[in-house]
């Protein structure tokens, strides 16, 4: 669980490194939750009539609205770190942009092991003690 928060605990950090396991941990919270605001927001949807919005949707959509502008900046952040982890500028989330393939980029990115031992962006994230007491 530690891993899942590490991300807020370093809300607006873009400097440094975050390893796979921080990545993935927050990514699988951030889905989680997200999941659990949207899928109240289809039903109510689905179930209503026609002719008049549904009054569950006027709750859960503006909680999925505001959850998601929250987590932006350390969802943000945190891909960035994972490109300083590779030794790359957190400048390639823009690849994101480019239809069909820069998604597939990131992921890619996302998905493969960070450079060893010390990078221009700080120490291996794996090895360094001090990353839980941020």
């Amino acid at each position: 669980m530690e891993w899942m928060l590490l991300p807020l605990k370093r809300y607006a950090d873009f400097g440094g490194r975050s390893s796979r396991r921080e990545y993935w941990m927050f990514a699988l919270l951030h889905a989680t939750i997200g999941l659990l605001l949207y899928v109240p927001i289809i039903g109510a949807l689905l179930a209503a009539p026609t002719n008049e919005p549904p009054t569950m949707l006027g709750v859960v959509l503006p909680l999925f609205l505001l959850y998601m502008l929250v987590m932006f900046v350390p969802a943000l952040a945190v891909q960035v770190r994972r490109l300083h982890d590779l030794d790359k500028s957190g400048w390639l989330l823009l690849l994101g942009f480019i239809p069909f393939i820069g998604v597939f980029v990131l992921l890619y990115f996302m998905c493969i092991e960070g450079t060893r031992g010390p990078n221009r962006y700080g120490q291996d994230p794996r090895t360094d003690a001090t990353i839980f007491s941020a």
